[in-house]
């Protein structure tokens, strides 16, 4: 770590409440096996049996997405390369589908950006707070099972946190060096995030409000200018891409859509489903460490609340709320958690060592049971694979004949058979008002007279989707009866003892 303002590099002296610059000390082995030990238990957590389920609906179209780019005959018809959203992830994983389409090679990927965020932790722990909170930070990181979970899946979101955690990275550096190569290198990694996901612009008013607040890190005119070019022109290949290809109006169509669609979840989402999926000792660190530690805050907390106060409020306002949309903001949450843990002085020596055990217990074991679930005809988005998809899909593609359109309950379903079964697909549930609808998915236009003129000869219902819209799966069973359809296939789970039917593939006949 760097005394602020200077620009020669100086170590901290971690035992100490206090930031205190002294001399390096010479190469110590310690640290670095215990990052392997770390990267080790966390590679473990995320490929143990990471194709046992297959893709949930956003894996599969980011994979079809990806396979199209890389020049796949049948998924390109099926997978449009613009869709909703930007393509750097995308593209880097069609490099890895030139040899062929693998829906678990594409989740390595993933798992790879997952475990770049821990190394990348670790290194701004030891810049902000020094070695051992780097440490701590990066086997809390390891272990979260919000982190776990969604860096296992074809997610968007895993990507843009390894960006987010890089961008507050360069900025600490910037702001401990004063060394305007750093801010740029923010700027720069800040458009890389953007070109993930649009949505990475909060991470920008996020750096904003940082050096709004904090008039003692001070940043020129000019500094910001450049920044902003830089940030702006790497984020200008995506709205270039689209105007060359003629796509223009998918972003613009997809933005009126997010604009104006309705709320997925109650407010109360994120109150419900965070804590768990961070760990309840994590936050109780992290807002406790803030209360204790006060009389030491300096621009490092600051910089961590903007980090993650910015992304939670916006998400928390914006009507749409997805499981992984948070997870950006975990790492600073961690970063948090480590300052607790290290600068806190304890009366009992061997204190501090059974605090990081117990803290990474508590967070292993869930991360554990939730690489191994229970079989369940739930499915929460973002949360994991769809049970029986893959094996639904694969059933298709080798049993129905080509050019058979599939009416699917959702579009869930619909996704998963175009990408494992390569069939189109269309869903009874998407909307017919555009406003109502991802401007991606095509709607039925009267489902009834389609199935009566034979346009649709397969149906396909799923419990998980039913659950979720009773009204339209009691729409599909009803077409079911009238057309007289026959189960062809159906998939099972062992839930609680009993099968239950979660999949099932019928013919109807006009």
């Amino acid at each position: 770590m760097t005394r602020f303002g200077s620009r020669s590099p100086v170590a901290v002296e971690e035992d100490s409440t206090a930031t205190v610059a002294v001399p390096r000390k010479q190469f110590r082995p310690g640290p670095i096996l215990v990052m392997i030990v770390i990267l080790a238990v966390a590679t473990g957590l995320r490929v143990w049996a990471l194709g046992a389920i297959g893709l949930n609906s956003d894996e599969a179209v980011y994979a079809g997405q990806a396979a199209s780019l890389a020049g796949d005959d049948t998924l390109s018809s099926l997978f449009p390369i613009f869709r909703a959203h930007p393509l750097l992830f995308q593209t880097v994983l069609s490099v890895g589908f030139l040899g062929g389409v693998s829906d678990v090679g594409a989740r390595l990927l993933s798992v790879g950006f997952g475990l770049g965020t821990i190394i990348v932790v670790y290194l701004l722990g030891f810049r902000l707070y020094g070695r051992k909170a780097g440490l701590v930070a990066a086997s809390i990181l390891a272990v979260m099972p919000y982190h776990v979970i969604v860096t296992r899946q074809v997610l968007l979101d895993g990507p843009l946190t390894f960006f987010a955690v890089l961008t507050f990275y360069c900025v600490a550096r910037f702001c401990l060096e004063r060394s305007a190569r750093w801010l740029y290198s923010a700027a720069a990694v800040l458009g890389l995030a953007v070109l993930t996901k649009e949505i990475a612009v909060i991470l920008l008013l996020a750096v904003v409000a940082f050096f709004l607040l904090r008039h003692d890190v001070r940043v020129s005119a000019r500094q910001i200018l450049v920044g902003a070019g830089i940030t702006l022109v790497i984020a200008a290949a995506y709205p270039v891409s689209l105007l060359f290809s003629g796509r223009i109006g998918t972003g613009q169509n997809y933005l009126l859509w997010q604009l104006f669609r309705r709320p997925n979840h109650s407010l109360a989402f994120y109150g419900v489903e965070m804590p768990a999926a961070v760990g309840p000792a994590v936050l109780v660190l992290a807002v406790g460490g803030l209360w204790f530690l006060r009389r030491q805050h300096s621009w490092r907390e600051t910089l961590l609340l903007c980090w993650v106060l910015l992304p939670l409020g916006f998400f928390e306002v914006w009507p749409v709320k997805g499981y992984q949309y948070l997870l950006p903001a975990a790492p600073a949450l961690v970063l948090l958690a480590a300052r607790a843990i290290t600068r806190t002085s304890f009366s009992w020596r061997h204190l501090r060592t059974a605090l990081i055990a117990v803290v990474l217990l508590s967070l292993a074991v869930p991360s554990w049971l939730a690489v191994n679930p229970a079989p369940s005809a739930t499915y929460l988005a973002g949360s994991g694979g769809v049970p029986a998809g893959r094996e639904a899909g694969r059933w298709i593609k080798d049993n129905l004949p080509l050019g058979g359109n599939v009416m699917t309950l959702g579009p869930t379903m619909a996704n998963l058979v175009r990408f494992y079964g390569n069939r189109k697909a269309y869903a009874l549930s998407v909307s017919t008002n555009p406003l109502r609808r991802n401007p991606s998915y095509e709607p039925i236009d009267n489902p009834d007279r389609q199935l009566r003129e034979g346009g649709f000869s397969y149906v396909v219902w799923d419990a998980y989707s039913a659950s979720r819209t009773p009204f339209f799966s009691e729409q599909l069973m009803g077409y079911v009866e009238k057309y007289h359809g026959i189960a062809l296939h159906t998939e099972t789970l062992n839930i609680s003892g009993v099968s239950t039917p979660v999949i099932i593939v019928y013919e109807v006949r006009p």
